[in-house]
């Protein structure tokens, strides 16, 4: 069967339509899909720097002022305790309930959120972004909407691809980053 665009060329009518799998399509295809991700990428960013804020003067968000880090408040003891309460894994996560586990909560957050939106340290921000989501993921298991899938997984599996496809590069820093010396000779640094 004929296609369109045969039937067109055979009758001596040029086509005004690129091909659905010429140079220049796919071309456009990967701009519009560096662009998404992009914004992607800086919207993953927000939302664990959005964190790190709310955690730290307490916005009234998820965090009132009162429970703000810089009021004494800790950033991960009421979801360790609390939120872990009922699950599978609650002994151990409540264990880790600490000013040690705050401050390596919290310099994740930022540090994560920052490489992101700025579009730097992809590897680095993905590898640690993924397994907090991860650990976060597990402090909840028994899932009460599905048995295994939730917003953590997808989140983690959404970070990696931005690394791997270079979503710095784009609306970021990642291009300049990795022409640093010391990028360019540790490559887990891109």
């Amino acid at each position: 069967m004929a296609t369109i665009t045969d039937t067109i060329s055979q009758r001596g009518v040029a086509s005004t339509r690129t091909a659905p799998h010429s140079p220049a399509h796919d071309e456009t295809q990967a701009y519009k899909a560096r662009h998404v991700l992009a914004i992607t990428r800086i919207a993953i960013g927000w939302v664990f720097l959005w964190a790190f804020l709310d955690k730290t003067f307490g916005l009234n968000f998820a965090t009132v002022p009162e429970e703000a880090w810089l009021n004494g408040g800790s950033p991960t003891s009421g979801f360790l305790n609390f939120a872990t309460e009922g699950k599978i894994f609650h002994e151990f996560f409540a264990g880790l309930a600490s000013p040690a586990a705050d401050w390596l909560f919290m310099l994740g957050l930022l540090g994560i959120g920052l490489a992101l939106i700025l579009g730097i340290g992809m590897r680095i921000a993905a590898t640690a972004g993924s397994i907090m989501l991860l650990l976060m993921w597990a402090a909840e298991l028994r899932l009460e909407n599905n048995p295994f899938m939730d917003d953590h997984i997808v989140y983690a599996l959404v970070l990696i691809a931005l690394a791997i496809y270079g979503a710095g590069r784009t609306w970021g820093l990642g291009r300049t980053w990795e022409s640093v010396p010391i990028v360019q000779r540790f490559s887990i640094l891109k």
